[in-house]
């Protein structure tokens, strides 16, 4: 019967494919982790890795095994998140996901009431792109996530937190715009690069309209993007919570609000079954807009 370690032991080679980097993220040398692969492939009777003196490759057996082995080491840490949970949900650590146009303006307002209501609770904070954020909730490497809809979660638990409406910026040397029909320019709209949500938000808020939006550029934050309109090269869309947190700031730029916008939904996601929901739900009640 495989144990817990070897099961580690794969996996790490699997994300690495490298015997040397494996054996460190399993703090052991590197013979004790080629005996324990070893030891594992015994067992099964079977080649799960294939090494030559320059390359480490999984078989196509390796992968379909690691995968099943991802999923008994996340039982197993359930286990022990389960037992904790029962003498103290609200201590430990609590491995936090968000993305870049929430986390920056939701949390850090927010951390003082989560620490003052649970001081045995360590938050670690990590910051991603929405698919990268799904992937670690799921293999484990994050317990919480806080992203935004519409985006396919699969069956993740969801806590749906506030809706998030959009104003239009502008600079502020160009007449107002007339809401919504300048969205349709030519060649004015600037978005965020593709893989950032938002850019889908943004072009969601109007379902139905076509957007005209810039082919030659694509910012890689809001910081970027207010950067640009405030130099006049185009309009974009704002989120208002990152505008109510002051992301416009001095910058020479124009808001004119979009009342009729289809919102992006704002939500907590971690696994069904989590020992830690009330834990998350909680938190939930945290992040929520006060009156």
């Amino acid at each position: 019967m495989p144990t817990l370690r070897q099961l580690r032991f794969l996996t790490a080679v699997a994300d690495t494919l490298n015997f040397s980097r494996a054996a460190e993220m399993c703090f052991v040398t590197q013979p004790t982790l080629s005996a324990g692969i070893k030891e594992l492939e015994d067992q099964l009777g079977v080649s799960l890795i294939e090494r030559t003196r320059r390359s480490v490759m999984m078989t196509p057996l390796g992968n379909e095994i690691t995968a099943r082995a991802r999923r008994l080491l996340l039982d197993a840490a359930e286990i022990e998140t389960l037992a904790r949970a029962h003498r103290n949900p609200f201590e430990g650590d609590l491995k936090l996901g968000a993305i870049p146009t929430i986390g920056p303006y939701l949390l850090p307002p927010a951390l003082p009431a989560i620490r003052a209501a649970f001081p045995d609770l360590r938050v670690y904070l990590r910051e991603e792109m929405t698919e990268s954020l799904i992937e670690g909730l799921n293999a484990g490497r994050l317990d919480l996530i806080l992203i935004a809809l519409p985006f396919e979660t699969g069956a993740l638990e969801t806590l749906a937190l506030f809706d998030d409406g959009y104003q239009l910026a502008s600079p502020a040397t160009w007449p107002m715009p007339h809401g919504a029909e300048a969205l349709t320019q030519s060649g004015q709209l600037m978005l965020l690069e593709k893989g950032h949500c938002l850019q889908r938000h943004a072009l969601a808020a109007y379902p139905g309209r076509i957007f005209a939006a810039q082919d030659s550029f694509a910012a890689t934050s809001l910081t970027t993007l207010i950067a640009m309109v405030s130099e006049g090269l185009g309009i974009t869309l704002l989120p208002n919570l990152a505008i109510k947190a002051g992301v416009v700031g001095a910058q020479n730029v124009q808001l004119s609000p979009l009342p009729d916008a289809c919102p992006r939904h704002v939500v907590l996601a971690w696994r069904p079954g989590s020992a830690r929901d009330m834990l998350f739900r909680k938190i939930g009640t945290l992040l929520q807009p006060k009156g």
